[in-house]
């Protein structure tokens, strides 16, 4: 990897690997995170991601904002990391991005020991997440699934709840100072894998109650409501939610939240498609019906894949209605006679025992790639 020539410190052998932490992945989340931890624990720093730039970026930023630095070694594989560091954590997008760190040519497996301790705080499949920590105590070492939620605003203010899974609770109470520099809330939801179930359920609510604030927030400025009279009501009512109250998809209802920066700098809609096709395969291997989950993963899917929308936040105010508006229509034309277009006294109105009701019953809602 080429770096600019910042004058960043680099890690010394006077430094024990025990005391030095690894950290892999600075996306928006990650980035934050590790901000935090690095600055609070005050232990020398391992760090590796495939974009050289945000890690010019990690150490400008700490040249600009403190004067008495831990040591930052610069790995070029996850292997060095695990070479460097005791703990290791990691913040990727997705369940390959996983495979590939820690499993792959290069991975962390392949320098792990039994004094090494593993946490993933990405949002995955929990087999993947269960498949690799089996892999890493195999050779040893200790390995845990903490996935977070509180968004970028949370990672900032080190506010994230973690919800891990852990096999033993020795493994939790180790983690549990760690994960504290970075969070609030640390929950031990059970065993390895659990902590990817808590997030997969939390991340579905989360897009079916953003969709149901957008499109509520939409209607009252449609009809003529200030958004933040509005927002001030539901926030004090019984609409209350985090997606209102904290996340507001609106411009300048709340301060220092992507919608207020041109859905910039949050948690971007590919991300939150990818974690809703997790719950919706998880809900087809157990038989469970998410009508509406299946439904907002269809929209964000959709979202996702519109160029341009992909890397914006998940709460897009003005393309969430557009790709509803969408997929309402298709929704109902789907299964009309191919060249005919539903008028106004076709469409399905659930008061009325309407000639569209069979087909509604028979459309198999499934997640789409």
């Amino acid at each position: 990897m080429i770096f600019s020539n910042f004058a960043f410190v680099v890690y010394e052998s006077i430094y024990s690997r025990n005391n030095t932490i690894g950290f892999i992945g600075l996306g928006q989340m990650g980035f934050k995170m590790a901000n935090n931890i690095y600055r609070k624990s005050g232990a020398p720093f391992v760090l590796y991601d495939i974009n050289a730039t945000v890690i010019d970026k990690f150490i400008e930023l700490q040249q600009a904002t403190s004067s008495s630095l831990a040591k930052i070694h610069i790995a070029n594989t996850p292997k060095e990391v695990a070479q460097a560091a005791s703990v290791v954590i990691t913040m990727l997008p997705n369940s390959p991005h996983v495979e590939k760190v820690y499993l792959g040519e290069e991975g962390l497996v392949h320098a792990v020991d039994k004094d090494t301790f593993l946490i993933d705080s990405s949002t995955i499949d929990p087999s993947v997440a269960k498949s690799v920590a089996e892999a890493l105590i195999a050779k040893g070492a200790r390995a845990i699934d903490a996935p977070v939620s509180g968004g970028v605003v949370g990672a900032e203010a080190a506010t994230l709840t973690f919800m891990v899974g852990a096999s033993t609770n020795e493994d939790f109470d180790r983690a549990k100072p760690i994960l504290s520099q970075m969070g609030k809330n640390i929950v031990h939801c059970g065993k390895i894998g659990s902590g990817q179930i808590a997030k997969m359920c939390n991340n579905m609510l989360l897009a079916i109650s953003m969709i149901g604030v957008s499109e509520t927030m939409n209607l009252g400025i449609k009809l003529g409501m200030d958004p933040k009279l509005l927002a001030n009501i539901l926030n004090t009512s019984s609409g209350r939610c985090w997606s209102s109250d904290t996340y507001n998809p609106v411009p300048g209802i709340l301060p220092n939240v992507p919608s207020s920066n041109e859905y910039k700098g949050g948690f971007a809609t590919k991300l939150m498609a990818k974690d809703l096709r997790l719950a919706v395969n998880a809900a087809n291997d157990t038989q469970t019906t998410i009508l509406l989950g299946t439904l907002a993963q269809q929209l964000y899917n959709q979202l996702s894949k519109t160029p341009g929308f992909e890397d914006k936040d998940f709460k897009t105010k003005i393309t969430v209605f557009e790709a509803l508006c969408l997929y309402n229509f298709i929704f109902i034309q789907q299964k009309a006679p191919s060249n005919h277009a539903l008028n106004s006294k076709d469409r399905f109105h659930p008061s009325e025992n309407n000639k569209y009701d069979h087909k509604r019953k028979s459309l198999k809602l499934t997640g789409v790639g």
